[in-house]
Parts: structure tokens; sequence; C-alpha cells
């Protein structure tokens, strides 16, 4: 029952992300990509690989958070979610969608962080999890830095 929510959370976030290939039709390719990770976490709860689900349901949105703070883009994402909790029209949709995305991604890794706790705490299986979810994480995130440097050389944002 449980995975249904992550899965749920999962297809979201993949959903956004391709929604965010219609409003940067020149990112297509970015932004596909950014939604493969969480095609791969449902697939691993359907698979029945729970634990390491969980461990990239964490560890992705970590890495994503990160650089879309790096590259500015957060605080760009805020103010948009700040026009809609103060009525206004949001100036940019990029932006407000790179805010949803991010609650989301909060809800993944919270729901992940619990069920994780939950279910494989005191198993043992943290450390050789946590390892290769960051192996799978930083390679899928290389390839992505690097996609977007051939696609837009000479900036780097995130989202």
């Amino acid at each position: 029952m449980a995975q249904r929510g992550i899965a749920t959370l999962a297809a979201a976030l993949m959903l956004s992300f391709l929604y965010l290939t219609h409003l940067e039709a020149e990112y297509f390719l970015l932004h596909f990509y950014q939604s493969l990770i969480y095609l791969a976490i449902m697939l691993m709860l359907f698979y029945f690989e729970e634990q390491y689900a969980y461990m990239l349901g964490m560890i992705a949105p970590t890495v994503w958070f990160a650089m879309t703070y790096a590259s500015g883009l957060l605080g760009v994402a805020a103010r948009q979610i700040g026009h809609l909790v103060e009525s206004q029209r949001p100036t940019n949709s990029v932006s407000l969608m790179a805010g949803f995305i991010t609650i989301l991604n909060v809800l993944m890794f919270a729901s992940c962080a619990y069920l994780w706790k939950r279910e494989f705490a005191g198993l043992h299986k943290f450390a050789k999890t946590f390892v290769i979810g960051v192996i799978v994480v930083v390679v899928y995130y290389g390839i992505l830095i690097a996609v977007f440097w051939q696609v837009s050389p000479g900036t780097l944002s995130a989202g």
C-alpha cells in the first residue's frame, strides 16, 4: 500500500518534468531525461526492489534540490509560489513548475525516508544500498549535466 504513494509521487514528478518539455521545447532532451529517474523508481517498486526505490527516492531529490539551489532557480521558484499564495498571477511558468517539483521532491524524500526507516531499519542494508544509490545518482546527474552542457554551453541551470 505504501508503495502506491511513492509510485504516485514518482509519476507526478515524471509528468511534471514531461510538462516542462512542453514549456521549454528547446530543452526537451534535458527534461525528458530528468523524468527517467522517477520511471526507474516506479519500475523498482513494480519489481519489488523497494530498498533501492526508497534510496533513490531520497538521494535523487536531494541532488536535484542542491542543483536547483546552486543554479539560483530555487529562489525564483519560491517567488513564483509566493505569487500564487498572494493570489497573484505567476510571471514565469517554468519557475512555477520548478517550485511544484521542489514540493513534490520534498514529499518524495520524506515519504521514502519514513518507509525506509519503517521497513529496513535494523536490517544492516543501509550502507550497501546507499553506496549503490549514490553511484547511480552521480552517474545519472553526471550524464544530465553533460547533456545540458551540450545543449546550452556556458550556462549552468537545473530544472
